[in-house]
């Protein structure tokens, strides 16, 4: 007797090969069963002109604190994303230790997280404890190992911080992580050089991977690349480039070039990957904006110099003058205080409009009333180029957001739709529509390539023994309902999900499982 058995659904078994009408049976949290037979079950699924595939991995997330505020993962269960790839971008959960848990204090407050930890193996404990509804795989951050170390000072380290540094990643992948990843555009990583970064990645096994938010991804993007490649080089490990884009109009040109240097790298010998979402906006902190030097020292050192009048004419002039469309296309995504909610969704030029200020002055005001943690969405890329890079074969779909909720503590702000329809909009906009990709090539992207690009066993087919981890969705009807103003809105199309042979979604419902696993 099977738990569930799925029949008549046209199968993509993720291999990127076409798909096949068959019956598919679950036993404990494996597929049992694939063949055109009629077997015996608790419960058994209709999916006649429906698509089974399996579960989507979300190549590029941030979940790390949101899902253990809240582990129901609502957002990203509903798009048919059974598995996460978590810290990114240089932050992860851990370490987290003297600078760098300090730095995040306020993060887990403002969640309600009352648990606190150092290493992953801890934090695997809270997590596993409260019960997740999808899979919880990921790196460690670069940030979190310099911060921990050396704090957000622009320093290099000597010796004993280096091999403090290596200590901590050596821990961090014994303990679960899946290799390193940085973010070079944020402190305290932005103050790092590339022999720092080689010489921690190549403590890295084989099997693991240097992800990286590169140091530019518009005007120094070519320089940028050659940096991630010459780390591979120099180390012989996977290197992975998080969400490639070609940012600002006058960079768009770069993306045929872009890509000539990666396939060029490719064809040498060189394992790099990348992953994208399938949208022209990008989102992240909106004191991103600010030269790099005015991070120096930790947040209190950032205010103070928004503060001070000479040094706050100084990163005005670094950041130059900027027209109506510039400061028109950056959007408040969220805010903490109260009296600036307002805000949320509005941009810049707008808001400075109402607050009767130039553009920057109004920047600099919401940066320091808030503490320097306002989140914003960034409008700065071409379609043409984001369609090249979704083309690429070994280009993988990533999010890059958390997991949030339609209700609860994660249920705030205006953030980034992308979190709510990433795969569906990918799907339905860009593979049925637009006909970018055949779509079981587009599967293959979402399953068995970043399965294997981030050592995810058993995991990204549709095969007997796998884990089950498996979507079923209307092809016809798939599409993201998630905008800029309203981003939590479910997508429509995706029908059941399962994550280790639970049945999660049903038609538009969660039934509560909290099934996932954190994969180490």
């Amino acid at each position: 007797m099977l738990d569930c058995f799925i029949k008549n659904g046209l199968v993509y078994n993720g291999s990127g090969s076409g798909p096949v009408e068959t019956n598919i049976g679950i036993k404990d949290e494996r597929i049992a069963y694939i063949g055109n037979d009629e077997v015996p079950a608790g419960t058994v699924i209709d999916a006649k002109g429906l698509v089974v595939s399996p579960g989507f991995i979300d190549t590029h997330a941030h979940s790390e604190f949101t899902i253990l505020a809240d582990g129901r993962a609502e957002g990203k269960l509903s798009q048919g994303v059974t598995t996460e790839i978590n810290g990114n971008c240089g932050l992860s959960a851990a370490p987290l230790c003297g600078d760098a848990f300090e730095h995040r204090e306020a993060d887990l407050k403002e969640l309600g997280i009352k648990e606190r930890w150092s290493s992953f193996g801890q934090y695997f404990d809270i997590l596993k404890h409260k019960g997740i509804a999808i899979n919880f795989a990921t790196l460690c951050g670069h940030g979190n190992i310099r911060a921990s170390v050396i704090g957000y000072r622009d320093i290099q380290p000597d010796e004993n911080a280096m091999n403090e540094m290596k200590r901590h990643l050596s821990d961090a992948v014994e303990q679960g992580a899946k290799g390193i990843s940085t973010g070079l555009i944020y402190p305290p990583g932005v103050y790092s050089e590339t022999g720092e970064l080689m010489e921690l990645s190549g403590i890295l096994s084989p099997d693991g991977i240097y992800a990286s938010h590169m140091r530019s991804e518009g005007d120094a993007l070519i320089e940028s690349i050659e940096e991630v490649i010459a780390i591979s080089k120099g180390t012989d490990v996977k290197v992975h480039i998080s969400h490639i884009k070609t940012a600002g109009e006058r960079n768009w040109w770069k993306a045929d070039k872009a890509i000539e240097l990666i396939e060029d790298a490719r064809n040498s010998g060189v394992n790099v990957t990348c992953d994208r979402y399938p949208y022209i906006a990008a989102s992240t902190d909106l004191d991103t904006v600010l030269p790099s030097w005015v991070y120096d020292g930790g947040v209190e050192e950032e205010l103070r110099r928004l503060k001070d009048k000479a040094a706050a004419e100084k990163i005005k002039e670094e950041i130059g003058s900027k027209n109506e469309d510039y400061w028109k296309g950056i959007f408040v995504s969220s805010v903490a205080q109260e009296k600036n909610k307002w805000m949320e969704g509005e941009n810049i030029f707008d808001i400075a409009l109402k607050l009767s200020k130039k553009p920057i002055d109004a920047l600099f005001e919401i940066i320091i009333d808030e503490k320097a943690r306002a989140g914003a969405i960034f409008f700065s890329m071409s379609e043409g180029n984001l369609r090249k890079f979704l083309s690429l074969p070994y280009a993988m779909i990533g999010s890059d957001s958390s997991v949030r909720s339609f209700s609860g503590i994660t249920r705030s702000g205006k953030p980034h739709p992308r979190g709510f329809g990433t795969f569906p909009r990918f799907i339905g906009k860009y593979v049925r529509d637009e006909g970018l990709m055949p779509l079981s090539e587009a599967i293959r992207k979402m399953t068995s390539l970043p399965a294997e690009t981030f050592g995810l066993k058993e995991r990204g087919f549709i095969r007997e023994g796998f884990h089950a981890d498996i979507v079923i969705f209307d092809y016809e009807k798939i599409i993201d309902n998630a905008v800029f103003k309203e981003p939590f809105k479910m997508a429509s199309g995706i029908n059941y999900v399962f994550v280790n042979g639970s049945l999660a979604f049903r038609n538009g419902e969660f039934t509560g499982s909290r099934s996932g696993r954190v994969l180490m």
